[in-house]
């Protein structure tokens, strides 16, 4: 972790850097929340400290990986702390922090600024509290929308106070991409009920598009005047959905663990859409995961690496990483020098944060297959696609995280948090650059 000394009169002072005190901010957290969902009025009696330190980690993460079952392990008490986490790992903790500050008048400082600022992903430092309260009010506005139309399916059915109360779980799960569910199959019991497979995937793809877009949509509304941000992550959703879901549906149509053993074509579309949707980094399911085929697998695993949007609750290396990573190759063939997007040009510097983004991605996640494999001969695939869930912070899984030895939960722990803090790092350190002092003559590598 990255340290500094800073001389003073007064002498030697340990001082963080933004991105370790970023990270040191949500380790404390996530000890906090494990000691609190490890306490008796949380939880049933059994849930063991380590197994509530790895929920603590995944809601903080907002990843929703289990090894107990949500709904029956935690008492009330102990969803309400999982709610609470979830929420403040998504929206971000510095962004409560700052305006927790500035609700009791107290100035904010530089120091929380520059750690608000990699949190947020911004390069300047004047408007961050604007943005940590327009990300605070566009979440609470969104999660209270979601729950009353949840309630619609939740209180009949289980009545006022625990209707509510599932509602209000589900849609703060929903927005910030966690995943966390109440029930032990997540929402298969709901494949076809229209209201939760509209909701639930509304929540978490405006949580995934970012803080940001939703800002700019807000006061623009005009296509033309969109940042190039918020444009490129818009068609890429857009794209990523419109292949996903005919392709999700065309590869699981006729099988019998997935799509085939639903009642009928309506049902069958239904859960098409919603697995196509959650797979970048919301992790709920609405049919069997684990009965996927291995091509669907695949597929699920890729869209997982890619993630929502930067400034977002969710995960991965992100849409415009991908946009960018394909808009390089294709001008590489052209022969171009520049690269361009709807009107705009994008500098160096946006691919070679992008290459070092992708680069490090593979190496967690192939490096965390290789340490899980050696502590645990299960089924490769299944190791993989639990570590590319973790990674990704969404969370769908095989069934393999709860078979995992205690080593292989602790790598799956750190990757988790590694996905969640890890670009926010790497963000700070491609950003700062010092100024060669020498230059060195041109050389020559042959490549390809």
């Amino acid at each position: 972790m990255a340290r500094r000394f800073v001389g003073a009169r007064s002498g030697w002072r340990w001082r963080l850097t933004p991105p370790a005190t970023l990270a040191v901010i949500y380790l404390v957290f996530t000890l906090l929340g494990g000691v609190l969902l490890w306490l008796p009025v949380s939880n049933h009696g059994d849930v063991s400290a380590w197994d509530a330190l790895f929920t603590s980690t995944s809601a903080v993460t907002v990843t929703g990986l289990i090894v107990v079952d949500t709904g029956s392990a935690f008492t009330p008490f102990g969803q309400v702390v999982i709610a609470l986490l979830i929420q403040l790992g998504g929206l971000g903790l510095m962004a409560f922090a700052v305006m927790l500050l500035t609700l009791l008048g107290i100035p904010i400082g530089l120091p929380y600024r520059v750690v608000l600022r990699e949190e947020v992903n911004q390069k300047a430092l004047h408007n961050l509290t604007d943005i940590a309260r327009v990300i605070i009010t566009v979440a609470l506005l969104c999660e209270l929308i979601g729950a009353a139309l949840l309630s619609f399916v939740f209180v009949p059915e289980l009545g006022w106070a625990k209707g509510i109360g599932h509602a209000l779980f589900h849609s703060v799960s929903a927005f910030n991409n966690a995943g966390f569910a109440l029930y032990p199959d997540s929402l298969m019991g709901y494949a076809s009920d229209p209201i939760i497979n509209l909701v639930i995937p509304a929540l978490f793809i405006l949580g995934g598009l970012g803080f940001i877009v939703l800002a700019d949509l807000y006061e623009v509304r005009q296509w033309r005047r969109l940042t190039l941000h918020s444009k490129l992550m818009i068609v890429g959703t857009v794209v990523l959905i419109g292949f996903s879901w005919p392709m999700f549906a065309a590869l699981e149509w006729t099988n019998p663990g997935t799509l085939g053993g639903l009642p009928n074509t309506g049902s069958r579309i239904w859960a098409s859409w919603f697995q196509a949707v959650t797979t970048r980094t919301a992790g709920f399911n609405s049919i069997d995961t684990g009965a996927m085929h291995d091509s669907t697998t695949l597929m699920t695993m890729a869209l997982m690496v890619v993630g929502g949007g930067s400034t977002s609750t969710a995960g991965g290396i992100k849409v415009t990483t991908l946009i960018v990573l394909v808009i390089a190759t294709i001008a590489f063939f052209k022969r171009q020098t520049q690269l361009k997007a709807f009107g705009r040009s994008l500098g160096a510097d946006e691919v070679q944060k992008v290459l070092a983004l992708t680069m490090i991605s593979m190496l967690v996640v192939l490096t965390g297959i290789f340490v899980t494999s050696i502590s645990h001969d299960g089924d490769f695939l299944d190791l993989a696609f639990e570590v590319t869930s973790a990674f990704g912070t969404v969370g769908l899984s095989r069934g393999a995280t709860g078979e995992l030895d205690g080593v292989g939960r602790a790598v799956i722990m750190l990757i988790m948090f590694l996905g969640r803090v890890g670009p926010l790092t790497l963000g700070f350190f491609l950003a700062t650059r010092s100024v060669p002092r020498v230059r060195y003559p041109k050389g020559q590598v042959y490549l390809g």
